[in-house]
């Protein structure tokens, strides 16, 4: 454990409290990137107490981090905490929220699985119970389907090659933050970790799609990516999730559309003007994970023609158009209903299963 400020600078955590960041949301001052750079290399290198740490994460969440203060934790992360393992394919990057849901089903399974059967690869990452919520994401889906999820990174690599989706475990691709998490889970709030973890991007991959409460957070997260020295994304979609996670919601959702050169933009997307008539409570299960793995498992397989075919089908869409790989959602919408109706969305649930 470190113990001397010489290591690392002139900035620990108690100093950074009480002179820069500590005196609450109205007065305190920003830091500047190599301050917060050195402050996450002293939590990561376990050096701060944890009064002092949760002090720190409560201070950074009443003050509202910036952008340049969110890319120094990121780049850090990435440096220090990071296993990335690229696959040969160039796969779109979804940065679910790790805290997973509580009331609607869990969609991006299926949405990835039919990605990935109509030639759009998809990498998603989540963690285990990860603080605060504790809720199903997407490992435990996946462990309900039968697919192996506890890989390290270069597994989940060949993964995503041999099939056109994968799965990378944070505790294998991310140790440094699975090594915060008693202490996360004990300040009972989100802290910026919260944030950073969805952009570790372990795949090394090109395009991100992730979601969003608001849309400043939106525009907070793509400057977050143009300020960060790791960070190498061409492009970025970020939408209004269900549950903050990266579902498209029933009816009316906001997107922000972000490439470098190019800027970002946002728009609206409706799930009716595709012939969708859902609303989100349409969505809701009782059993989060089993009911999840179950409808991932009907809608691939062509057994059902509900709203939650209509749901997984628009966000495989999406997935395909965060790629370029189709110039519209509803050019995706025909491209996975194809793979629904030839088996194609089946076949690669077994090829992970078989994995």
């Amino acid at each position: 454990m470190a113990q001397t400020t010489q290591e690392f600078g002139d900035w620990p955590l108690k100093r950074l409290m009480t002179e820069v960041v500590g005196s609450g949301h109205k007065s305190a001052d920003d830091m500047t990137r190599e301050q917060a750079r050195e402050a996450f290399q002293r939590i990561l290198a376990g050096e701060p107490d944890a009064t002092t740490l949760g002090a720190f994460w409560l201070a950074n969440r009443w003050k509202r981090n910036t952008p340049e203060e969110l890319a120094a934790y990121t780049d850090v992360m990435r440096e220090e905490a990071v296993v990335t393992a690229e696959p040969d394919c160039d796969p779109v990057d979804c940065g679910a929220n790790y805290d997973g849901k509580h009331t609607s089903a869990v969609l991006g399974v299926g949405a990835g699985v039919v990605a990935a059967a109509a030639g759009t690869p998809v990498v998603v990452h989540s963690g285990d119970r990860v603080p605060t919520q504790k809720a199903t994401a997407y490992k435990h889906v996946l462990d309900e389907l039968g697919v192996g999820t506890e890989l390290e990174p270069a597994e989940s690599a060949e993964m995503v090659d041999e099939t056109g989706f994968g799965f990378y475990y944070q505790p294998e691709f991310n140790p440094g933050i699975q090594d915060l998490y008693d202490r996360r889970d004990q300040m009972g709030v989100r802290t910026f970790v919260n944030t950073i973890e969805t952009v570790a991007n372990p795949a090394n991959a090109d395009v991100h799609l992730g979601s969003f409460y608001h849309l400043a957070f939106a525009k907070k997260m793509t400057d977050l990516i143009k300020t960060s020295e790791e960070l190498e994304y061409s492009r970025a979609i970020f939408f209004q999730g269900m549950e903050g996670y990266d579902d498209i919601r029933p009816g009316y959702t906001k997107v922000a559309e972000w490439s470098r050169g190019s800027g970002l933009e946002d728009y609206e997307i409706e799930t009716a003007e595709y012939g969708m008539e859902m609303e989100s409570e349409d969505l809701a299960v009782d059993d989060v994970t089993a009911d999840s793995a179950t409808i991932t498992e009907e809608v691939v397989g062509g057994e059902r023609e509900d709203q939650f075919a209509d749901a997984i089908a628009v966000n495989g869409a999406f997935r395909m158009y965060a790629r370029q790989d189709v110039d519209s959602v509803e050019e995706g919408l025909e491209r996975a209903r194809e793979v629904i109706d030839d088996g194609s969305a089946e076949a690669v649930l077994e090829e992970l299963r078989s994995f």
